[in-house]
C-alpha cells in the first residue's frame, strides 16, 4: 500500500518518463505494487483485502430483489438469502448493501428536501395558512391530559403568526380558535389554507364538510386545502410550528411568579406569554423586500404584516363548545381563568359546561344528565379570576354545610384504637363453635362438650344426657385427698 504522498510522486516521475521498475527503486516498493496504483486498481490509503469477500455472490440477487421492491427488509432479504447459502449476520447484511449502494430511492417516496420545490407568490392580503400542534405534557393542574392543542396562524406575505391554546381539536373548538387567531393577526385575508383535516375536509376527498361551509361562508373567504403529502405548501406555518414548540412551548414553566408567592401557570397566563413574544421576539424578524424600482429594503415582519391590506372581522360564528369539568367543595366551577357557582348538590361532582361563541351566557349542567341546565351565569373576561356566585347557590350551600355540621357525632375515628369484640359478636361465635361441633359429633363423636356442660350422644348422633358439671364442682369442694 502506498501513501498519498508516494501515490502523488510515482504519477509524477511516471508522466515525466520513468520507467516503473525505476519508480519502484526510487520510492523503495514493489513493481506490482507501483503498476496496481498507477492503472489505478489500488486506491492510496487503503490496503487490499487478505480475505475472500463472502458476500461477493449474494451482490447479484440483493440487486435485483432491491429493485423489484425498494422496501425490503433486510431481515426478510436474510430469510430469502439464507437458503442460498447466505450464513452472515443480519448487521454484515445492512452493511454490505449500505456500502454497495445496493438499495436505490423510491421515486415516489423521496422526503420533501429532495423534491424541487417551485417558488409561490403570496400576495399582501391573499392567503392565512392554519394547522394544529400537539404540545405534549401540559401542566397537570390545567386538566387536559397528555396534550394540550394549539391552533396556529400565519400570513404567508409577511410570515407572521399568532397562535391559540385550545383544550381540543373537535370542530367547534376549531371555529372558536380560528376568530381568536384572526383577531390576533388583526383582520382576515381572502383565502384560508389547511392540509386534510377532518374537520375541515374529507381527507380522502379534499370535499370540504357541510358543517365548515357553513363557518367559512359566515367570514367570507374560501377554502384552500394542501395537495396529499405536500406540506411544504404550507411551509410559512409549519416553520411557525416549529418556533412555538421550541421557543415558546420547549421552556414554558408549572409555576409563575404573581408578586404574592409562586402559583401554578394558568391557561390564560400561559396564552398571554405567547402573545407576547409573538409581537417582541416573532415580529422583530428581518425580511429583505425587492421594491418596483429594482432596489431591496430591509423590513421587518411586523411591518410587513401591519401593512397587508386585511378584511375586519364580523362577529363571531355562533357554535356551541362543551367541556367537562370537576366541581370544587365550594360547588365552583372553573371556566376560562373564572369561577362559577352551581347547587351545593353538585360538589365535587362532574359537569358539562356550554357556551355559545359570541354569547354572553354560560350553562353548566350534570355531567350525568346534559340536557338538564342547573345554573346559568353571565360570562366574565376570561382570565379575570373572579367569581360569580348566584344568591340562591349560596343559601343552598350555607344551609347544607349547617346541616352536616349539626349531623355530626363528633371526631373522626382514630385507626389506631383497640376495639374487642362485643356481646352481640361473642354470641355469635358461640352459635358458631355449637354447630360445628354438632357437625364434628354427627360423624361418630361420642361426647359433644359446651362450656359447663357434658352431652352423652349415641351412635346415632342423639343426645341421650346432659350432665351438668357445676354439681359435680360443688361435690369436690373443700376435698383435698381421695377416700
Amino acid at each position: 500500500m502506498l501513501t498519498r504522498e508516494e501515490d502523488i510522486d510515482a504519477h509524477a516521475l511516471a508522466a515525466q518518463g520513468m520507467t516503473i521498475s525505476a519508480i519502484a527503486r526510487h520510492l523503495g516498493r514493489d513493481r506490482k505494487t507501483i503498476r496496481a496504483h498507477l492503472t489505478g486498481t489500488r486506491t492510496a490509503g487503503v490496503r487490499a483485502k487478505t480475505i475472500p469477500d463472502t458476500f461477493e455472490p449474494f451482490v447479484d440477487y440483493t440487486r435485483a430483489r432491491l429493485s423489484e421492491d425498494p422496501h425490503l427488509w433486510a431481515s426478510a432479504l436474510s430469510d430469502e438469502l439464507e437458503p442460498l447459502g447466505w450464513a452472515g449476520a443480519y448487521s454484515t447484511l445492512t452493511r454490505q448493501i449500505r456500502d454497495r449502494g445496493l438499495r436505490p430511492r423510491c421515486a415516489q417516496c423521496r422526503s420533501l428536501k429532495d423534491r424541487p420545490v417551485a417558488i409561490i407568490d403570496h400576495p399582501p392580503g391573499a392567503e392565512t395558512q392554519f394547522d394544529w400542534v400537539e404540545l405534549p405534557d401540559p401542566p397537570a393542574h390545567w386538566g387536559w391530559g397528555k396534550h394540550a392543542h394549539l391552533l396556529v396562524g400565519a400570513s404567508s406575505h409577511s410570515g407572521r403568526w399568532r397562535g391559540v391554546l385550545m383544550e381540543s381539536e373537535e370542530q367547534a373548538h376549531l371555529a372558536v380558535g380560528l376568530h381568536a387567531v384572526c383577531e390576533r393577526l388583526g383582520g382576515l385575508t381572502r383565502s384560508w389554507r389547511f392540509d386534510r383535516m377532518s374537520t375541515v375536509a374529507a381527507p380522502g376527498s379534499g370535499r370540504v364538510t357541510a358543517t365548515f361551509a357553513g363557518l367559512a361562508k359566515h367570514y367570507a373567504v374560501t377554502v384552500e386545502l394542501c395537495p396529499p403529502r405536500r406540506g411544504n405548501r404550507k411551509g410559512v406555518v409549519e416553520k411557525a410550528n416549529h418556533a412555538a414548540t421550541q421557543r415558546f412551548w420547549r421552556s414554558l414553566p408549572d409555576t409563575i411568579d404573581s408578586g404574592d408567592g409562586s402559583k401554578p401557570i394558568t391557561v390564560e397566563q400561559a396564552q398571554a406569554r405567547l402573545d407576547v413574544w409573538c409581537a417582541a421576539k416573532g415580529d422583530a424578524r428581518l425580511r429583505v423586500i425587492l421594491e418596483p424600482d429594482g432596489t431591496h429594503r430591509r423590513t421587518t415582519v411586523g411591518e410587513l404584516g401591519a401593512a397587508e391590506p386585511l378584511r375586519p372581522l364580523p362577529s363571531p360564528y355562533p357554535v356551541t363548545t362543551t367541556v367537562q369539568r370537576t366541581a370544587s367543595a365550594q360547588a365552583l366551577v372553573s371556566y376560562g381563568g373564572n369561577f362559577y357557582s352551581v347547587p351545593p348538590e353538585l360538589a365535587r361532582a362532574a359537569v358539562l359546561v356550554t357556551v355559545v361563541h359570541g354569547g354572553q351566557h354560560l350553562q353548566i349542567a350534570p355531567a350525568s344528565s346534559p340536557a338538564a341546565v342547573v345554573a346559568r351565569h353571565r360570562i366574565v373576561a376570561a382570565g379575570t379570576g373572579a367569581t360569580v356566585r348566584d344568591d340562591h347557590h349560596v343559601s343552598a350551600l350555607n344551609a347544607a354545610a349547617m346541616t352536616a355540621a349539626g349531623t355530626e357525632t363528633g371526631l373522626p375515628h382514630r385507626h389506631k384504637r383497640r376495639v374487642p369484640p362485643g356481646a352481640t359478636a361473642v354470641a355469635a361465635a358461640q352459635e358458631l363453635q355449637r354447630n360445628a361441633l354438632h357437625r364434628s359429633n354427627s360423624l361418630g363423636g361420642p361426647v359433644e362438650h359446651v362450656p359447663g356442660q357434658m352431652a352423652l350422644i349415641d351412635d346415632t348422633g342423639r343426645t341421650t344426657e346432659v350432665v351438668d358439671l357445676e354439681r359435680y364442682a360443688a361435690i369436690a369442694a373443700g376435698r383435698n385427698t381421695l377416700r
